[in-house]
């Protein structure tokens, strides 16, 4: 095997997000229920000689070393191995928008990798490696919508209707650090039980990052005001400034406002299971074989 292609890198949706408490070394506890969405990065993964790494970009350009290429490199120390790759990435989900982009990139590269290189981890093993890079990559490579608690890593299966959604992102991205270091987080939600979500998931819980978040970028709260013009309910997803309310059936997609020539407006679908669910044994005993 000398190359995978046309490898998926899908984004995800917080159908709620609520921070429950704060550990003592700073990390925010969190609950929350994570779908996978049909809206997605590409990448490429080539062989190479030796152990040298890089990448291509051929949509929008990433940072010089950002999270395909230190996942590449992680895995590379955890495995000993001395082969090299060259990675493409077509980037098309945006950036800080609190859709996952970056960690989806990673866990698809772990997961190209471990199979190009011959490496054989097997799934626990590789979460290991992709928590290490962000609390979301657990998520991807597990490839299941998932109630999330603890810092992302706790994850456990969970039903989600298929559903369709309205995603709205303004030009502005957040950073997550300026969200989480904020004074007037909310830090004390009372923690909420699956049964709960599962009466009503669309509709389900809040996110406690957005109050912040409209004040550090008004975007959202334009975002949000346009949905529910609409007679949509939105609602911010994870701590980027994209927006996204569910559609009923046979509700269309409403046209983007003139002045938002800028912004993106996007319909998407949930995903049952990540295209690349299988790719690594979900079995202990499969590493190093």
């Amino acid at each position: 095997m000398r190359a995978l292609y046309d490898l998926p890198a899908p984004a995800k949706l917080n159908l709620f997000l609520h921070v429950t408490g704060r550990r003592p070394d700073g990390y925010h506890l969190l609950q929350s229920v994570f779908v996978l969405l049909d809206w997605h990065d590409t990448l490429h993964a080539e062989l190479r000689p030796g152990a040298a790494l890089s990448r291509q970009d051929i949509g929008a350009a990433v940072p010089a070393d950002d999270l395909v290429l230190r996942a590449a490199r992680a895995l590379q120390q955890a495995t000993g191995c001395s082969a090299g790759a060259h990675l493409v990435l077509d980037k098309r989900l945006p950036v800080q928008a609190g859709l996952g982009g970056g960690s989806s990139d990673a866990a698809t590269c772990l997961l190209a990798l471990n199979r190009l290189w011959g490496t054989h981890l097997a799934l626990p093993a590789l979460q290991r490696i992709g928590l290490a890079l962000g609390a979301d990559v657990p998520f991807f490579l597990r490839g299941h919508a998932a109630w999330v608690e603890g810092i992302g890593e706790q994850l456990r299966p969970v039903a989600v209707p298929p559903s369709r959604f309205a995603v709205v992102k303004p030009p502005q991205g957040l950073e997550t650090p300026a969200i989480f270091r904020d004074p007037g987080l909310r830090r004390d939600t009372e923690p909420a039980i699956l049964s709960g979500f599962a009466a009503n998931p669309l509709q389900f819980g809040r996110n406690d990052l957005q109050p912040v978040a409209e004040r550090l970028c008004p975007q959202v709260r334009e975002a949000v005001d346009w949905l529910a013009a609409q007679g949509l309910q939105g609602r911010m997803t994870g701590s980027g400034s994209a927006v996204f309310a569910p559609l009923g059936r046979g509700q269309a997609l409403p046209d983007k406002p003139p002045g938002w020539r800028d912004w993106t407006v996007r319909e998407c679908s949930s995903m049952e299971v990540h295209p690349l669910v299988g790719w690594a044994s979900s079995d202990d005993s499969s590493v190093g074989r």
